[in-house]
């Protein structure tokens, strides 16, 4: 039996070993990474077959989802998502995603991905293979075509700052935004802002402070859809809790009933997109009053949309 004495020696060389193995294994992960990544031919070949079979209304979701570099070389006519929550992404916009996948690479947890993308997806065809990269076609189940979408109805809208008596100051379009009468954030304009890691193309519109309501009303909201309301506080204002901040509110009414039809209340450190939504009953199109307010407007800088939603509809497979 040795002794304790001993073995006190020897835990130096016990160490000196681990030592050795870790930095082994670390030099094999290197050694072996350069394969695991795409090369630029790849990326090439992959973007060609893009360009040859994708439709117009398709996606590219991003697998892992910091695989950024593959946007280099995809076709610029193909929107591509790919951000930290994208796997659960609707995507309600588009009726097939395709999927780049690198699952390769260390720590792509496909499990994850597919427990969070694949339901109320079906895949297309076999994955079509270049190299590293993997493409896959789904049909998306979460579609719902937009036959209102305000962000693109911006330029109709007549936008205005409201009192609680009904007193407006209009915000003239100077063929841009709609600028309102004030500091120079109060507009109203289409803009990419970042919520919570999330790119949006939405709706700037600062809400002005008091009880003043900033307001675009918007006509034609067709009927027999689903109204919904999407937006949030951008980058990380919302995180913020400081002792005088503001809940902010953004909503949806009928402009000539009034009657509320979405409303969100955002308070201070509640991160994330918020979402609300409303079924409109069939019948003549309708005006809606998109507004927003907050008591304390400082980092209250909101970007929203409006959406009309139609029924999904089932994707044809025919030339995929």
């Amino acid at each position: 039996m040795r002794s304790p004495r001993s073995i006190v020696r020897a835990l130096p060389l016990v160490e000196l070993g681990g030592l050795l193995l870790v930095a082994l294994a670390c030099l094999v992960f290197q050694l072996r990474l350069p394969g695991r990544f795409p090369s630029e031919t790849d990326y090439r070949k992959a973007a060609d077959w893009l360009r040859a079979e994708a439709r117009p209304g398709d996606a590219v979701l991003l697998f892992p989802w910091w695989t950024e570099k593959a946007r280099l070389y995809l076709p610029p006519e193909l929107p591509v998502y790919g951000y930290l929550g994208s796997d659960a992404d609707d995507l309600s916009a588009h009726p097939r995603v395709w999927v780049l996948g690198q699952p390769e690479l260390p720590r792509s947890d496909v499990s994850g991905f597919q427990a969070a993308f694949l339901p109320g997806r079906t895949a297309v065809g076999a994955p079509h293979r270049e190299g590293n990269l993997e493409l896959t076609l789904y049909e998306n189940g979460r579609y719902r075509p937009r036959l209102f979408v305000a962000s693109e109805a911006y330029a109709k809208a007549r936008v205005y700052l409201e009192s609680p008596d009904g007193t407006r100051r209009d915000c003239p379009f100077n063929g841009r935004e709609h600028r309102c009468p004030g500091p120079p954030h109060l507009y109203v304009a289409p803009e990419w802002h970042e919520i919570h890691y999330q790119p949006r193309h939405c709706l700037w519109m600062h809400p002005p402070g008091g009880v003043e309501r900033l307001v675009a009303e918007f006509d034609g909201i067709p009927g027999g859809t689903e109204l919904r309301l999407e937006g949030g506080i951008i980058f990380e204002y919302a995180v913020r809790k400081e002792p005088g901040l503001s809940t902010v509110r953004f909503g949806v009414e009928d402009a000539a009933t009034h009657e509320p039809l979405v409303e969100i209340a955002q308070p201070p450190g509640l991160e994330g997109v918020q979402k609300g939504s409303r079924a409109l009953p069939a019948g003549a199109p309708r005006t809606v009053k998109v507004w927003v307010q907050a008591d304390n407007p400082e980092t209250r800088q909101v970007c929203l949309d409006v959406f009309a939603l139609g029924d999904g509809a089932v994707v044809s497979r025919e030339g995929t």
